[in-house]
């Protein structure tokens, strides 16, 4: 598989909107996760390939995942930050079909962009 390539992280204050971006390729479904200083990674956002979505409840409402299958790219607009979201976001391909939420369900990784949000 095809490394993700993540960017268009920063430091943006609260109430704020960042949008990520992740090219990959292929027929796959694509998440975004993130990791925050001594904390684990959790996930964020996932897509598959005919559109479907699903967010973890921190997010919903707030974040939105979207793809150009044209472009090979996935985008996280995040809208409303806060400072609880910074993290290093991670750009994910999942193994297998569906939509994975778990880790384990991914298995090709970015390097991560870094998102500070300050208060």
């Amino acid at each position: 598989q095809v490394q993700p390539v993540e960017s268009g992280g920063g430091l943006v204050q609260a109430g704020g909107s960042l949008r990520l971006s992740c090219a990959a390729s292929g027929r796959t479904s694509m998440g975004w996760f993130r990791q925050a200083p001594g904390k684990e990674r959790e996930f964020v956002a996932a897509i598959n390939w005919s559109f479907s979505t699903y967010y973890s409840d921190s997010v919903k409402g707030r974040f939105g995942i979207s793809r150009d299958n044209t472009k090979n790219t996935v985008y996280l607009q995040m809208n409303s930050l806060k400072p609880e979201d910074t993290a290093v976001y991670y750009c994910a391909v999942q193994r297998g079909y569906g939509l994975g939420h778990s880790v384990a369900d991914f298995g090709s990784w970015g390097q991560g962009t870094q998102v500070t949000v300050s208060s």
